[in-house]
């Protein structure tokens, strides 16, 4: 979006402004609730810790109709109640602008970049609008490093609940951490900060108008800086409580654009991913500490049986990507979890095959992509469901061990998809999976947030 077709109003609101060396961006849509807290706390992070810079905070709104925009323009923070050890030399000034083109987050992220750009900002920030844990110190620990260390891209580090972020801790941040070779452990976090440069990059790109960049803008965000070389780094940001959505709704919609995603930029990358191997750890900012997380029910049991049921309507679709014996060993689980039987248990490494040779397919088969996609939500599910009944009596560590164990087999199974990768369709049959039974017997627990 060149500035020249930006609506003439934004252009006056911009060129009125002047110049802004740090930007915080808020996408919304009908979040009027939340986003007067998130904008305070992004109004006073600027001010307590950056006082000496002019800022601006740009709410991107996708045609909300319930007063969110109101509510950002109207929210404000006295400077009396921060503590302030120096006094601010420039007003935070804020903007809220209707965002045009294909609706989605990306659309409204690629506003806030073309703003900050068009401002000058040296840096930049993005938060969601749903936040109900953000304070001001998430200001600081996402720009911090941006301004004074020269990162280019900080990603969040949470404290989640063990069934929270289910689809970055089974698919999206192993796949990432085995590809690209860094362990970023929320590559889809929403809470971001990004330097000059980096933005720039961002908006050379010709994808904007791509579901990549539509739904997959998080994710889209974290390889280009991987996988490019920017100085990537973590802030440890405490717990992410937000709006309350119902887990189940749009599940498959969701995995099928995020997980899309990955594969796709995948294609783009390979020469990249093909030349690394192992991972390694990047700057992690902030005091970590333990924090208390919302409660999350899962329904076990409608888990296992979304699976059996696919096991039964999709296997001809799942034929198309799996190995035979990968999708031998599925089926087997699929009449373990429709018989009922305990100790359920979906091995990491059978997992982790499932999703090289999704990758694969989604890459030689472009016509059977949707399908493909869409089919991978049962099979999801039953990893989910394998996960829960391992983990209900562990403590966050030792999920976070499991989940660390699960991320060190996608990245053992690295020579298996780079083999893959060039040879499909007609995989050599590989040594058989096994699948022992290991764990408890199911419970009744609502499927998790994603």
């Amino acid at each position: 979006m060149p500035e020249q077709q930006l609506p003439e109003e934004h252009l006056r609101q911009v060129r009125e402004l002047g110049k802004a060396d740090i930007v915080v961006g808020i996408p919304s849509y009908n979040n009027v609730r939340t986003i007067g807290h998130v904008v305070r706390a992004a109004q006073a992070g600027l001010a307590k810790y950056f006082p000496q810079f002019t800022s601006l905070i740009v709410n991107s709104d996708g045609g909300s109709q319930d007063g969110t925009r109101e509510a950002v323009l109207s929210s404000k923070v006295e400077d009396a109640h921060l503590l302030m050890l120096d006094t601010p030399k420039f007003p935070v000034h804020r903007l809220s602008l209707p965002y045009h083109g294909i609706p989605g987050k990306g659309s409204a992220f690629r506003l806030i970049f073309r703003l900050a750009e068009m401002v000058g900002a040296k840096a930049a920030a993005v938060v969601d609008s749903d936040l109900r844990s953000i304070t001001p110190e998430w200001i600081d620990l996402l720009l911090r490093p941006v301004v004074y260390a020269d990162y280019d891209f900080v990603a969040p580090y949470y404290h989640r609940h063990k069934y929270d972020g289910t689809i970055t801790n089974s698919i999206v941040y192993p796949m990432t951490r085995s590809l690209y070779g860094y362990r970023v452990r929320q590559p889809i976090g929403g809470d971001f900060g990004m330097s000059r440069r980096l933005i720039a990059r961002y908006l050379q790109r010709d994808d904007w108008e791509t579901d990549v960049a539509r739904y997959g803008i998080d994710i889209w965000m974290t390889t280009i800086a991987l996988a490019e070389g920017y100085r990537v780094c973590q802030s440890f940001l405490g717990a992410k409580l937000h709006d309350a959505k119902d887990p189940g709704a749009d599940l498959s919609a969701m995995l099928h654009q995020v997980v899309g995603s990955v594969f796709t930029l995948m294609q783009e990358y390979e020469a990249v991913w093909k030349t690394r191997s192992g991972s390694e750890p990047v700057d992690l900012f902030g005091f970590r500490f333990d924090v208390g997380l919302d409660p999350i029910d899962v329904n076990l049991g409608r888990m296992l049986q979304a699976f059996a049921k696919g096991c039964k309507d999709l296997a001809e679709i799942w034929s198309l990507a799996l190995a035979p014996d990968v999708l031998d060993a599925v089926l087997r689980l699929g009449r373990q979890a429709a018989a009922g039987e305990s100790g359920f248990h979906l091995p990491d490494e059978l997992w982790a095959r499932i999703i090289c040779d999704f990758a694969i397919a989604h890459r030689d088969k472009p016509p059977e992509r949707g399908h493909l996609l869409r089919s991978l939500t049962p099979l999801y599910l039953c990893r989910v469901a394998s996960f829960v009944i391992e983990t209900q009596n562990l403590f966050s560590a030792q999920v976070e061990e499991k989940i660390e164990n699960l991320c060190l087999c996608f990245e053992a199974l690295k020579p298996y998809l780079a083999g893959r990768w060039g040879a499909y369709p007609g995989p050599k049959r590989q040594p058989e999976v096994q699948t022992a039974p290991a764990g408890a017997e199911p419970s009744k627990v609502e499927v998790p947030k994603s």
